[in-house]
């Protein structure tokens, strides 16, 4: 299994909003959010909070992850 990391940081700054912003656009709880957007490094993801956030950032999924190790 692999590890990936979600670009929330870069693509929220990109557009001038906070990580609470992000989870008020999208729909995805603030705390869940936060986790995704501090951790180096994650090996499971909510694919539905993945769709929300690509969605929300007019990104495709494989624009928000990046892959750290597979």
């Amino acid at each position: 299994m692999g590890t990936i990391r979600l670009r929330i940081r870069e693509l929220a700054a990109e557009k001038g909003w906070t990580i609470k912003e992000v989870s008020d656009r999208s729909g995805v709880i603030y705390s869940t959010l936060r986790t995704y957007a501090r951790s180096p490094g994650m090996t499971m993801v909510d694919f539905t909070s993945l769709q929300k956030l690509a969605r929300t950032f007019d990104v495709m999924v494989e624009d928000l992850v990046e892959v750290i190790k597979e």
